[in-house]
Formats: C-alpha cells, structure tokens, sequence
C-alpha cells in the first residue's frame, strides 16, 4: 500500500526537483532550518518537513558506479484531514527492488523501511513517531536501498535543523 504522502508530495518533487531547488522556488516555503525546509498547503491542508542528502554513494559488486537517479528526498508529513501525524517517506529516485527493505540508520539506531517502486516508508504510525524522535537525537541519518538493478545506495542527509524544521510543519499543521 503507498502511503497517502505520496500523493501530495509527489507533484512538488517533480515539478521542482530536490529539497533544495523546492527552497529556493517554491512559493509553498514558509520556513528554512538549517538543511531542512517546511512547506505548507492550504487545500487540502498539509504540512512537511524535507531534504535531500549531502552525501550519495552508489556501488555495485563493491564498486562505486556512475548511475542516473531522479530526486533523493527525505520528507516527514501532516495531514490533519486525513489524521496523518508525523508520517515519514523517503524517495530514492530510482525502482527499489521488489520485495527489499530500506534500511534507516540514526546514531545506534536501525530502522526498517517498506518499499514500493521508488517510495520507503515505515510500517505503521508507531515506528514514524520512534524514527522521528532519534532524529530529532540525532545528527546524519543514513539510507541503504538496493535497486531492482542490483546498485546498492546509501544517501546520507543531515539532521541539522530537523528539529527546528519538524516543529514548525506541526505547528503548522495542528487541529
């Protein structure tokens, strides 16, 4: 099942690009933290926190390999109307191979992630909320996918003003 994120966060990462060009010329930015940035729809109301990695590493068979990704990002969401609270998303630009995980790693903490096509998501409201929080702990957060071609991905994304980043999208989003 793909989570409800996707569909409205979909049309921003394509028609702007990465977390950083949608900073720069999105007219639904309404704070920078930092390395992330917060953006607000009014209809339907959502809010989002999102970024994209300051490190990517591709390899294959143990090799580091030139590949074409589309955009890398790393998005937690609200949804008041849909009781969508803190959902976190990961898109890696590319097909994810069927039936893998995205593995999530924040300071000592690994997190599972559930893939479809080119989205990660944890599995249930519980684990959004136990990732949120090491987050906000930690300082990088590393994702490790593998794509249906076999190249192996590790995108590293910077925590610095996720906090600051995150309670602006809920405030922003509250009742």
């Amino acid at each position: 099942m793909i989570r409800n994120t996707i569909i409205g966060l979909t049309g921003a990462i394509m028609m702007l690009g990465t977390a950083p060009v949608i900073a720069q010329e999105s007219d639904n930015q309404v704070a920078q933290r930092t390395d992330w940035s917060v953006f607000v729809e009014e209809d339907p109301k959502e809010c989002w926190s999102v970024s994209s990695p300051k490190e990517t590493v591709n390899s294959r068979d143990g090799r580091v390999v030139a590949v074409r990704r589309g955009d890398i990002v790393l998005f937690v969401t609200y949804r008041p109307g849909s009781d969508v609270t803190g959902e976190l998303s990961f898109t890696g630009g590319y097909p994810l191979a069927s039936g893998s995980n995205v593995t999530m790693e924040i300071g000592g903490a690994t997190f599972q992630l559930f893939t479809e096509g080119e989205w990660a998501w944890p599995g249930s409201a519980e684990e959004d909320s136990k990732i949120v929080a090491a987050m906000k702990r930690g300082a990088q957060a590393v994702l490790t996918g593998r794509s249906a071609r076999g190249t192996v991905t590790k995108d590293t994304f910077s925590l610095l003003g996720f906090t600051a980043a995150e309670d602006e999208a809920a405030k922003r989003c509250a009742g």
